[in-house]
């Protein structure tokens, strides 16, 4: 074997970064595993659907519904019997009665909306109490993220040329959830890569470090019924941004 191909592999160990970890596919399939009566489910931003078929991987018995814009997303969806609410969710209902959903995915997709409010109040509303909202962002305090800083770089997470309008902490996602207060209990939490370091190394710090990694996930239980509070609360809070709220 040549001293280049010994030299591919070596680079492949030790520095290659496996990206498809920053989905939390692992993660979310474990959140959802440990869901019972699962009998609705919705995905906010479902893409080619991969969140919702570990839904029903667990859940043969669920009927799987989805929120999606892009044109080839609604059609693969589609093909593979998810209905599709082709809407933009950030100025538009989910055509959804209110407490209907037994679980709620929301997957790398908060990061690119200005909306955030008006997305919760929907979310909320069509979430059953007893229900489960599952959430993965970009972890704004990720290991690579604090060293970019440090350094006086851009974090990548909330890159200003790049399609990510907002950053998230865990601490932060869940301040934001609070807002419906004492409307979700926090279930479970995660973390998915870790960057700079390849899959073998990136998995176990993920497990020991999750706010540190590249992505957080939180699993939350909607524990009473909700009453608007993500609409009021820019108005009460006299926030001055232009956000819509139906």
């Amino acid at each position: 074997m040549s001293q280049s191909v010994y030299a591919g592999k070596f680079v492949a160990l030790f520095f290659s970064v496996d990206k498809s970890l920053n989905y939390g596919r692992k993660v979310i399939e474990r959140f959802i595993a440990s869901v019972s009566n699962c009998r609705t489910a919705l995905d906010i931003g479902a893409g080619i659907g991969g969140d919702l078929l570990a839904v029903k991987k667990w859940h043969p018995q669920v009927e799987l519904f989805g929120v999606e814009h892009h044109d080839y997303y609604v059609r693969y969806l589609g093909e593979r019997g998810i209905k599709v609410f082709s809407i933009n969710f950030e100025c538009e209902r989910i055509p959804m009665s209110d407490e209907c959903v037994d679980l709620m995915i929301s997957n790398q997709t908060l990061e690119h909306a200005k909306e955030i409010f008006w997305i919760f109040h929907e979310m909320s509303r069509c979430l059953k109490v007893g229900g489960h909202l599952i959430i993965g962002v970009p972890n704004l305090a990720s290991l690579h993220n604090r060293l970019l800083l440090l350094f006086g770089r851009q974090p990548t997470a909330i890159c200003n040329s790049s399609a990510h309008l907002r950053g998230f902490t865990k601490e932060d996602l869940l301040k934001v959830a609070g807002i419906f207060t004492d409307g979700f209990e926090l279930v479970d939490h995660a973390g998915s890569n870790f960057y700079p370091f390849p899959p073998w190394l990136a998995k176990p710090l993920s497990r020991l470090f999750p706010n540190m990694s590249w992505a957080i996930f939180v699993k939350l239980k909607k524990i009473r019924s909700y009453n608007g509070e993500f609409l009021s609360h820019p108005v009460k809070q006299e926030l001055e941004t232009n956000f819509f709220l139906g």
